[in-house]
């Protein structure tokens, strides 16, 4: 693909900004409106927007075949889908997270973090594990943020519905995956990385143009409505709390 994906409009798009980690204490103390805004599937969702549940794909435990995200969540993911250059396509890979699910990607990453370092204590071991999976948590005051339906990992696809090279593979625990990684780098990149870098740019561009914030340590995730959004994004509040799939058992037992 050219150099084309940099731009939008014709305009060149910027550098991905450097972003501090989040201070996780202070996103506890971030208050919650708990919008009770119902899960949809983005399955439902017309081309260019495409889904693919990448951790029912693997058969992780308790993972769900479909990517929910929060109503106004959707909505802004088909604006971010058309706004895209022609050619182009937004791939939802995932949205809200079962608590089981984030607990498996949780140990399974603080285990093998653990492995390659065995020198390394337990704070740093959550340190470590914190900087691309955060704490499995549905306490209302600081709910994981994939357990908000409001936090959605995104890539990009041709018109073919290829992934695109994006600099490194979606959930690739490595200092590469930070979003401003290839910006960093400066000039002295290969073709491969140019190509990658403005890919990322052009993807963080338009998620922050529908409201959308980055979470500095990966490049496809992004958040609306959770506390993550609220720190990133300067809101004194945020919009949701945890939430749950609702089910047929769950219905029935809300209405009888």
């Amino acid at each position: 693909m050219s150099e084309t994906v940099v731009t939008s409009a014709g305009v060149e798009l910027p550098p991905i900004p450097s972003r501090p980690e989040p201070d996780w204490v202070t996103l506890s103390r971030i208050p919650t409106l708990a919008d009770d805004a119902p899960l949809v599937p983005v399955s439902l969702a017309p081309e260019p927007l495409k889904t693919f549940p990448v951790y029912a794909k693997q058969d992780i435990p308790g993972a769900v075949g479909d990517c929910y995200v929060r109503e106004e969540v959707y909505r802004r993911l088909l604006g971010v889908a058309r706004s895209l250059p022609e050619g182009l396509g937004l791939v939802v890979l995932d949205g809200w997270r079962p608590w089981r699910v984030q607990q498996y990607l949780f140990d399974t990453l603080f285990e093998a973090i653990r492995a390659r370092h065995p020198e390394a204590d337990d704070d740093e071991l959550l340190a470590r594990t914190r900087e691309f999976v955060s704490v499995p948590s549905t306490d209302s005051n600081a709910p994981s943020p994939h357990l908000t339906g409001g936090a959605v990992d995104v890539t990009l696809c041709d018109a073919d519905g290829l992934l695109l090279d994006m600099g490194t593979l979606f959930d690739e625990a490595v200092p590469a995956s930070h979003s401003d990684y290839l910006e960093r780098q400066g000039e002295d990149i290969d073709k491969r990385q140019r190509l990658a870098r403005n890919r990322r740019r052009l993807l963080y561009h338009h998620m922050q143009a529908q409201g959308f914030t980055n979470l500095p340590s990966e490049w496809w995730h992004f958040d609306f409505g959770d506390q993550l959004w609220a720190l990133y994004g300067g809101h004194e509040r945020a919009l949701y709390g945890p939430a749950e799939l609702e089910t047929i058992e769950s219905r029935w037992r809300r209405q009888l």
